[in-house]
């Protein structure tokens, strides 16, 4: 079993140190969903949600927050990422949220892209608790990751 790399001798959290780690093309995708009513789908759907596009807010929160993962996890490196994607997809039980973000660089960006899928599920309900407070944020996850030592991983 791998041990944990963000402590020290001690069992003090440290950053890990990539500099001897080589560069390579690294991508990662997460997924998410937030179910909500119906009723409220079709809001999202026609456009009628009081606080706008509500899709199109949460994919753009999802990119933004993507570049700002360093910001948020205190022990996440800043990393140059060369793309960001967030697709939301209306389905039967609300909105599925799938993210991928790449880079070439010493270390992955599943962080990145599980931090661009939570807040993109996030601003969809900031947008819609004033209709439903009862939708739940589930199934955050990552699904795919490439690059690097540890090789490729996949899960559904």
């Amino acid at each position: 079993m791998a041990e944990l790399t963000h402590f020290d001798a001690e069992g003090r959290a440290v950053m890990v140190d990539v500099s001897a780690k080589a560069e390579t093309a690294r991508t990662a995708t997460a997924r998410g969903a937030v179910l909500m009513r119906p009723e409220t789908l079709v809001l999202i759907r026609t456009g009628q949600a009081k606080k706008g596009d509500v899709l199109g807010v949460a994919r753009l929160a999802g990119i933004m927050a993507a570049k700002r993962t360093a910001d948020l996890i205190p022990l996440c490196h800043p990393l140059p990422i060369s793309a960001v994607t967030v697709d939301l997809t209306p389905s039967a039980r609300g909105v599925e949220i799938e993210a991928t973000v790449r880079t070439t660089g010493r270390t992955g960006v599943e962080m990145e892209a599980l931090t661009a899928a939570s807040v993109a599920a996030l601003t969809v309900y900031d947008m819609c608790k004033a209709v439903d407070r009862g939708m739940r944020i589930e199934g955050l996850r990552v699904v795919h990751k490439s690059g690097g030592k540890s090789g490729d991983f996949s899960q559904e």
